[in-house]
């Protein structure tokens, strides 16, 4: 049995990610010891959030010996050079767990520490932080995907219960394929939310009058799944429309490309739906994929 309290978690990093998680995790009880960065500013802001009875030092060192859990919530390229320099530093960190928050990144990013007989894990929440203060509201209804050794995964778990609403174990290999999916979802979405504004640029309107539309349809994906949300002239078979789009892009590549490809997802749908006959099908199919060697039919790009 894991006694929460006496825990002591340090966390390296102080930024928005590393800040937060400590806010939350204070408050849900877990004991909190305090923040190393190498910025100034950024201790004083974890500070302003945190209190001032915690340690805040610019000596990774002084963390790791004060703690008996340590979190890395550093950039993803800085997790390697910090945990290789812990490493170095300590002789021993036996009875020590390391854990970082990348989402991409494997626990293979923290094997130096290992050698020197620490625990090893990450703690990944599911999430866009755009600042401190919404990453503090929306953590409690937040998945947390959490990676590591079989004798690491209790402490992570409890650790992860107490930040979000639900801890979710993923294996090591499918790490980089749970990322890649996070950006389509998120990353991707905004830009092609951004794609949709450079359209109504040249309307001469902005976005805001698409609000509703992107609003309903999130939750008609959270009530139904993505395949059944789903309208619009592919699901219908409408050619017409496809070909219109096409042509009116002509002069737009970029667009075009992402068009076709989206598409293709679309028309994915439309099959496991049962929306088209087979004719249907195929045509829409040949119009979204340009012949090789070539730009298309009627509805392929050219550069203007």
């Amino acid at each position: 049995m894991i006694l929460e309290n006496s825990v002591k978690i340090g966390i390296i990093g102080a930024g928005k990610v590393g800040i937060s998680m400590g806010y939350v995790l204070r408050k849900n009880g877990l004991n909190v010891i305090g923040f190393s960065s190498t910025r100034q500013d950024a201790l004083d802001t974890a500070r302003f959030y945190c209190g001032e009875s915690l340690m805040y030092t610019k000596d990774n060192f002084e963390l790791v010996c004060a703690s008996d859990v340590i979190g890395i919530t550093t950039q993803d390229r800085n997790i390697r050079p910090v945990a290789k320099s812990i490493a170095e530093k300590f002789s021993d960190l036996s009875g020590k767990l390391f854990f970082h928050t990348s989402g991409s990144q494997s626990i293979d990013s923290l094997l130096p520490l290992k050698k020197k007989g620490a625990l090893l894990g990450s703690i990944h929440p599911l999430q866009t932080f755009p600042d401190i203060q919404s990453a503090i509201r929306v953590l409690p209804e937040t998945f947390i995907f959490i990676e590591g050794e079989k004798d690491s995964i209790p402490l992570l778990t409890m650790i992860g219960n107490k930040l979000g609403f639900r801890t979710i174990h993923i294996e090591s290999e499918k790490k980089v394929l749970y990322h890649v999916c996070a950006v389509f979802v998120c990353n991707l979405l905004c830009a092609l939310i951004y794609a949709g504004s450079k359209l109504m640029d040249r309307i001469g309107t902005d976005l805001e009058p698409f609000f509703p539309i992107i609003e309903t349809t999130l939750a008609n994906i959270k009530e139904k799944g993505p395949i059944y949300a789903l309208t619009g002239p592919i699901v219908r078979g409408d050619v017409e429309t496809i070909l219109s789009h096409l042509e009116n892009m002509r002069d737009m590549p970029l667009f075009l490309e992402t068009y076709r490809s989206l598409s293709l997802f679309a028309l994915e749908i439309a099959k496991k739906r049962g929306t088209l006959d087979e004719n249907t099908e195929k045509e829409i199919e040949r119009i979204l994929i340009p012949p090789k060697g070539g730009t298309g039919d009627r509805g392929s790009s050219t550069d203007s």
